[in-house]
């Protein structure tokens, strides 16, 4: 069964500047973002702390795209 990629709407890639070039998907468990114009990747085991919170904001939820 070949993986299924789904485009992040507005993301803009950290390494290129490209907006809407991210495509996400899951493998053995990590969600693998990758940009389809430059190549970089990111993973979920990448991610880093924030050094400061943002105050000013809350979290509602967070989407599980199943």
């Amino acid at each position: 069964m070949p993986v299924r990629k789904r485009f992040i709407a507005g993301a803009v890639c950290p390494e290129c500047q490209t907006r809407d070039s991210l495509a996400m998907w899951r493998e053995n468990n990590v969600d693998i973002v990758e940009c389809v114009k430059c190549g970089h990747q990111m993973r979920e085991e990448d991610k880093q702390p924030r050094d400061r919170a943002r105050e000013q904001e809350q979290v509602i939820g967070i989407f599980h795209p199943d």
